[in-house]
């Protein structure tokens, strides 16, 4: 596993807290970061305890029916579809545990680095000072679909990029390749695609209003 940087670190802390805002963001210190952080974790915890109960329980059943059935390739099939919708399930819960084994990491720098807690305030504080701008930025770029339909670790995950980018003076491929690794790590199978893809065409975008800007 390779070492983060500090910013890296920033952005994810950034990421598990946006679910946890309070009432007033502008408001937010970095000791309050922390303990938002620590109810993200507690909150994901949660949700991968259920997916590895869930997981249990559908290789249970398959099992089950393997042991059960009979030589019918009916019977056969069903069941091989059953475990292999219970591998998947498996696999998910070992990726999420996977993320969460760096949570007692991130919290503790929470606390002791004051620099990746700063930016990951300045984040958070901007993403929502921001939000409209930046929202209207992400659907813009969307294709048959809107901000408010995607899933909230995806619309969290653009919203740190298209902030980045256009309030925080990132480059936008950086950028882009932060939001795609942090897809890789908490969004679904193919969300660092369909977020690499949002991102570009926001890019695009706003290199073609640059330009216009220009000829003018």
């Amino acid at each position: 596993m390779r070492p983060r940087k500090p910013r890296q670190i920033s952005r994810e802390l950034a990421l598990l807290s946006l679910s946890q805002l309070p009432t007033n963001p502008k408001k937010l210190t970095e000791t309050q970061l922390a303990k938002l952080v620590l109810a993200a974790v507690r909150t994901l915890t949660s949700e991968v305890q259920d997916t590895l109960d869930n997981a249990a329980g559908e290789l249970q059943r398959s099992q089950d029916r393997l042991l059960s059935s009979q030589t019918r390739a009916s019977d056969m099939n069903t069941s091989r579809n059953m475990v292999q919708e219970a591998i998947k399930c498996t696999q998910s819960a070992i990726n999420q545990l996977g993320a969460a084994i760096e949570f007692p990491e991130l919290i503790q720098l929470a606390n002791q680095d004051k620099e990746v807690a700063r930016y990951a305030v300045e984040v958070v504080k901007t993403v929502s000072e921001q939000q409209k701008k930046v929202d209207e930025k992400i659907n813009a770029a969307l294709v048959d679909w809107q901000v408010s339909r995607l899933a909230q670790i995806d619309k969290d995950i653009l919203r740190i990029a298209v902030t980045e980018m256009l309030f925080l003076n990132l480059e936008h491929s950086i950028a882009i390749n932060e939001a795609v690794e942090l897809a890789k790590r908490y969004s679904g199978d193919d969300g660092h695609r369909f977020i690499n893809g949002v991102l570009r065409r926001v890019t695009d975008h706003e290199k073609d209003k640059q330009q216009r800007i220009e000829m003018q």
